[in-house]
């Protein structure tokens, strides 16, 4: 047989080999936690970003909803908002809602007074 076989003793073999195994261990659990750190898919935070470009203008806001953003889209041209909801139930983008602006300006131009000259008709008798 070899000498160099008979040197080494079979306790030193076996603290080299749970030395590695606890080495090993500790690495797989790192890497798994490092795989279900990195692997989780993260919220995307947008309220209040506004951007603007030619005759757009785009902002982000959030609703009560914690599954539902919304995205403004201002058509500065076309006196046009249009308000676009994110469903993350769905995974879809629908229209919410869109709005003339033209329409908004003339609404608030409308007297909401009776019209000076002319009274009421009374119903009853004066005393």
């Amino acid at each position: 047989m070899r000498s160099d076989l008979h040197e080494h003793s079979p306790r030193s073999v076996d603290s080299k080999d749970f030395v590695i195994g606890v080495l090993s261990t500790t690495a797989a659990i790192l890497l798994v936690g490092i795989l279900i750190i990195n692997t989780r898919p993260e919220q995307a935070w947008a309220d209040g970003m506004t951007t603007s470009g030619g005759q757009y203008v785009l902002t982000v806001g959030g609703v009560g909803s914690p599954d539902e953003e919304h995205l403004y889209v201002l058509d500065a041209r076309a006196e046009r908002l249009v308000a676009y909801r994110f469903n993350g139930n769905r995974q879809q983008i629908e229209i919410a809602q869109g709005i003339e602006l033209k329409d908004l300006r003339r609404a608030a131009r409308k007297p909401t007074t009776q019209p000076r000259g002319k009274r009421p008709a009374s119903r009853g008798r004066r005393p």
